[in-house]
């Protein structure tokens, strides 16, 4: 090999970066003892910028498109003037190229707890997790505050940094929107806008641009989850008087459905109706759970109503009821019809209970017989 093959072996005519990753921010291009030729073309491509660094300093910043370059790093007054270097020419001159795609789909999160008042519910912890994009904005800061030297700079190389600009901001935001706890899911959108415009300073001092910020979920603790269920379901059950018709009403289904069920639909009616009836009188008449089993009611608070008598009627075999004493008569009551309350032994006839004497009274008596 001559003396210009070897000289001619040093040098670069076309730059060019294809990168077949999808994490890469920045790729040096690899020049190993080889000079860059004068009029050398740098090809950048849709997606992508060049840095050129001369002698330690930027010289340019290239867009997509193909490049002369022109630097003082002669080819033959560098090779000729580094022989004496090992044709290693003290003369150095790098590009960076700069990778300007929106890094999608980088994920964030809460690696604790972040405490929070809420005006419903007081203090509570929270957890959120989301996701970020990110895109270089200023190539030629970027290469001064962070690539420096390094030959290839990665996605995960500033991931940590962001994602711990992302929390501090998403603390921040949070206590300052004061978002009620039930109506967060609502406004993800926003709050995460918000702390997006208010922490795209602090990124773009690094080059970088956040295009995105998106809030996936906001979480409570697993037993503040269970309690906010049992609410829920209190509050579903509504009108307790409803709810007990509704489960006499399923327990006389499932008798009627059992053939080994044993009692007569009358009686299984009656049963559900004194269920319901029961659950009802405990609901109403529970008292506060602070307040003492043995304390009188207030002085100016009135007793509560007597409750009204109620009545079962047998006719026919079938057992009726209950009703209170008023509608006896207009449900077929008669001086022969069997009655029965409780506190009773057992059924009697109507003319036999002195309570029916008043009732029976506007009745007449059957006609004599012929």
């Amino acid at each position: 090999m001559g003396l210009f093959d070897k000289i001619r072996g040093e040098f670069i005519d076309i730059i060019e970066w294809l990168d077949n990753s999808n994490d890469t921010i920045a790729y040096r291009f690899e020049r190993f003892q080889n000079e860059i030729k004068m009029g050398a073309n740098l090809v950048v491509r849709p997606g992508q910028k060049a840095v050129f660094v001369n002698e330690g300093q930027v010289a340019d910043v290239f867009e997509p498109g193909t490049h002369v370059l022109s630097t003082q790093n002669l080819p033959i007054l560098s090779t000729l003037q580094g022989w004496k270097f090992g044709f290693n020419s003290p003369f150095k001159a790098e590009v960076y190229f700069f990778s300007t795609r929106i890094f999608t789909n980088q994920k964030w999160g809460t690696a604790n707890p972040i405490m929070m008042r809420d005006a419903e519910m007081g203090p509570v912890r929270l957890r959120a997790f989301g996701s970020y994009s990110i895109r270089v904005n200023d190539p030629q800061q970027m290469l001064e505050e962070l690539v420096s030297t390094d030959g290839l700079f990665q996605v995960d190389e500033i991931n940590d940094q962001i994602r711990n600009m992302i929390m501090t901001s998403f603390a921040n935001n949070l206590g300052a929107s004061r978002i009620p706890l039930l109506d967060l899911a609502a406004r993800y959108g926003e709050l995460g806008e918000t702390i997006r415009i208010t922490m795209l300073t602090d990124v773009q001092k690094f080059g970088l641009d956040l295009t995105q910020l998106l809030i996936e979920n906001i979480s409570l603790p697993e037993e503040v989850e269970e309690a906010l269920d049992k609410r829920a379901s209190m509050g579903i059950l509504g009108n307790m008087q409803q709810y007990a018709q509704f489960q006499a009403a399923n327990a006389i289904e499932a008798s009627a459905n059992n053939p080994n069920g044993g009692g007569s639909p009358g009686l299984d009616f009656g049963v559900g109706i004194a269920m319901g009836q029961q659950m009802m009188n405990a609901f109403g008449n529970q008292q506060p759970m602070n307040q003492p089993m043995n304390q009188a009611p207030a002085a100016n608070m009135p007793p509560p109503p007597p409750q009204a008598v109620q009545w079962h009627l047998s006719r026919n075999g079938q057992n009726l009821g209950s009703f209170p004493a008023e509608q006896l008569l207009q449900n077929g009551l008669t001086r022969e019809t069997y009655v029965w309350k409780t506190g009773m032994a057992g059924w009697l006839p109507a003319s036999e209970v002195p309570e029916m004497v008043n009732i029976l009274g506007s009745v007449p008596p059957p006609p004599p017989m012929g």
